[in-house]
């Protein structure tokens, strides 16, 4: 995934060999200074969001420039003529050449444009191989901050998952993900935000293990719950090692034991990492 933010020029700044994006984004780079230059104003800042799908490229773009009929005829032939396959203006999409489907484990899933997704594929690829080792003999699992199923889908070949997300329209994509996938077991899903309404410990019982992968910011509502529930396992999955050490911390106040963790460097030449913690508890 790709972030690019212009105002107040058409001057593009060229970033040759980028080690960070990969071949896909990078062949297009001439297509979307193209689409700057089509789109770009001098009295507002445009930024792209630019994500690899084996349809073509799925472009969100952030702008305070408004949407003119004529702008939207420009863009989407400009989407025709260059494969696109989904260009949405904020909140308004241009047009669909062809659904930018993503594979979380085997399913298909199309995300809403500008959806969080994890940096890398080799990324995300590691972070589940964690929260499978670690979930590996549960038969229930609630998935907190679970996007559009990145874990919750893979997860469901051989559990029932609940998955909890505050974006509707994230939980929307993940359970049509799921209709439309095979040899998955049940997964409910729910629109909450659980900053403001954490998940109780009496709707925690049934479960027999919970992943947990909030933003930066933490959960400290939500941890706070799962340390007094019947929960014995938990897969934490975090990107902010000062949040992460700050919930550990309540983890381990209420018994549980941080038996390992482990570091993904997917954010390459930056201070950011993600990392999974794996606790339990008797």
């Amino acid at each position: 995934m790709l972030g690019f933010h212009a105002k107040g020029t058409h001057n593009l700044v060229a970033t040759p060999d980028c080690q960070l994006l990969t071949p896909g984004i990078m062949d297009a780079f001439p297509v979307l200074e193209k689409l700057v230059v089509i789109a770009a104003s001098r009295k507002a800042e445009i930024a792209l969001t630019v994500t690899e799908t084996a349809a073509g490229l799925d472009i969100y773009v952030d702008t305070e420039t408004p949407l003119t009929p004529e702008l939207r005829q420009t863009l989407a032939v400009f989407a025709q003529e260059n494969g696109i396959a989904r260009l949405v203006w904020p909140e308004e999409p241009v047009v669909t050449m062809n659904p930018p489907e993503q594979f979380l484990g085997t399913t298909r899933v199309t995300p809403p444009a500008g959806a969080f997704l994890q940096a890398t594929k080799h990324g995300e690829a590691a972070l589940l191989s964690a929260v499978e080792e670690i979930t590996a003999k549960a038969n229930r699992i609630v998935d907190l901050f679970a996007g559009c199923g990145t874990f919750a889908l893979p997860l469901s070949a051989r559990a029932e998952v609940h998955a909890v997300e505050g974006d509707a329209d994230m939980v929307a994509a993940l359970d049509r993900g799921w209709r439309g996938g095979r040899e998955l077991k049940r997964v409910t899903s729910e629109a909450r935000d659980l900053f403001r309404r954490p998940l109780e410990p009496d709707e925690l019982r049934k479960f027999d293990a919970a992943v947990i992968d909030p933003p930066r910011a933490g959960a400290e509502a939500q941890i706070a719950t799962l340390a007094v529930s019947e929960v014995k396992t938990i897969a934490m999955v975090s990107c902010n090692p000062v949040t992460f050490a700050r919930d550990a911390v309540q983890l381990e106040k209420a018994g549980f034991t941080l038996n390992w963790v482990q570091v993904v460097d997917q954010f390459r030449w930056s201070p950011h990492v993600e990392m999974v913690g794996n606790f339990t508890r008797s």
